[in-house]
């Protein structure tokens, strides 16, 4: 009889979780919420954190029980032609939609980091990011090199981190940002910090890493706490970053359009170095989830069609092969890399509703998960997330349509 080796705690799957999120889009995100409304929507932020800790907990431990990833559990689940056929079309489009404009952002971010450490230099950074990205994806070396560049976000997040606690924010403004306002303009912003953290495309990377690590239901607190202490971590970096940009901007009519622009924040940690450490970060930041974003897409939508997922497989590498020209083709648009980072995180925020709404059902069949579906509690929270996410996001759309 084989008995269950218990595993000790390590960090784990979710920690590429947070690394995903606090990439380009969380650092340009954070610094213009904290920009142009102060504290005021740090509880938009922290709903952000909490909704993501419940949702990808849901998802690892999914990837856990079935030892399955979230596109193949969807595959398997709608039996007549049509439901299934509509499900995968729903989920396909948003994955496409959700990751192409995740994938320019990322891209942006990259060359907005070249464009720092390179400022007299008249190149098309999109195209070069975009090759180098190719180049690991189609080898499928891309481990070591994601791992050297996860630490130099890492290494930002630190700076970000310390600089919050040297320059000493207003705590009384810090704690009343945490009751839930808006001020004027604001909605947009609010969907944008729910799009960067609770990032659709996470949910399918995280059951699929799960079930590569832990591959028995003992693990389950293993997995939640992998899952509380790495998004908790990455929910500090963000609030951190916000803090840092109230500081340095707020009520100062300071035009934020580049990366040197938001180096501002952190040069009481780092002087004249700030703008570099910046440029640094954002090129890591922006290049290694420019990998990771096809990645993910390419594992969710091959799941969902039964295709191989081993990297090697030709449908496997066209599905993100479209996904980082997308990319690409946003990238060279003409707008501007912040307001296609900012775009981004607002698309994401307004496709988390029908992710999250997929993801419930699933989680509540009790003939896939047995003792481990879904609580009361645990749908309750969930419904509430995704009840949150379509006000905000039919908000946003009001606004900006009147």
């Amino acid at each position: 009889m084989n008995r269950v080796k218990k595993s000790r705690f390590s960090i784990g799957p979710a920690s590429l979780v947070a690394a995903a999120f606090i990439g380009p889009g969380t650092v340009t995100t954070c610094t213009l919420a904290g920009a142009n409304f102060g504290y005021a929507l740090l509880w938009a932020l922290l709903f952000s954190v909490v909704a993501c800790m419940l949702l990808q907990e849901m998802s690892a431990r999914l990837g856990l029980i079935t030892q399955s990833g979230l596109g193949e559990v969807l595959k398997n689940q709608f039996s007549n032609p049509v439901y299934k056929t509509l499900v995968f079309t729903l989920v396909t489009v948003a994955i496409f939609i959700g990751n192409g404009a995740y994938e320019g952002g990322n891209i942006a971010g990259a060359a907005l980091g070249l464009e720092a450490m390179l400022p007299g230099a008249d190149f098309p950074w999109p195209i070069l990011i975009v090759a180098v990205a190719f180049m690991v994806l189609i080898q499928g070396s891309y481990k070591v090199f994601e791992r050297a560049l996860i630490s130099l976000v890492l290494l930002m997040s630190v700076a970000f981190v310390t600089t919050f606690i040297l320059t000493r924010p207003d705590w009384f403004a810090l704690f009343q940002g945490m009751k839930p306002q808006v001020p004027e303009g604001g909605w947009l912003a609010v969907v944008a910090l729910v799009g960067t953290t609770v990032v659709p495309y996470n949910l399918f990377l995280h059951a699929s890493a799960v079930k590569s690590k832990w591959h028995h239901p003992e693990n389950i607190n293993l997995v939640r706490k992998d899952t509380l202490i790495s998004i908790g971590v990455g929910g500090l970096i963000s609030l951190s970053i916000v803090a840092t940009a109230a500081t340095a901007f707020f009520g100062r009519h300071i035009e934020i359009q580049s990366a040197a622009d938001m180096s501002i924040q952190l040069q009481p940690l780092l002087g004249s170095w700030a703008s570099v450490f910046i440029a640094v970060g954002l090129f890591a930041a922006g290049i290694s989830s420019a990998i990771t974003a096809p990645l993910s897409a390419a594992y969710a939508v091959a799941g969902m069609l039964g295709w191989p997922t081993d990297g090697k497989n030709l449908k496997f590498k066209l599905i993100w092969m479209l996904v980082l020209f997308s990319g690409l083709l946003l990238s060279l648009s003409g707008y501007k890399p912040i307001t296609i980072i900012w775009f981004a995180q607002i698309a994401n925020g307004l496709l988390l509703p029908l992710l999250a709404g997929f993801l419930l059902y699933i989680m509540n069949r009790s003939d896939l998960l047995g003792r481990f579906k879904n609580t009361l509690i645990h749908n309750f929270l969930g419904g509430l997330v995704i009840v949150v996410a379509l006000f905000l996001g039919g908000k946003s759309v009001y606004f900006a349509l009147s």
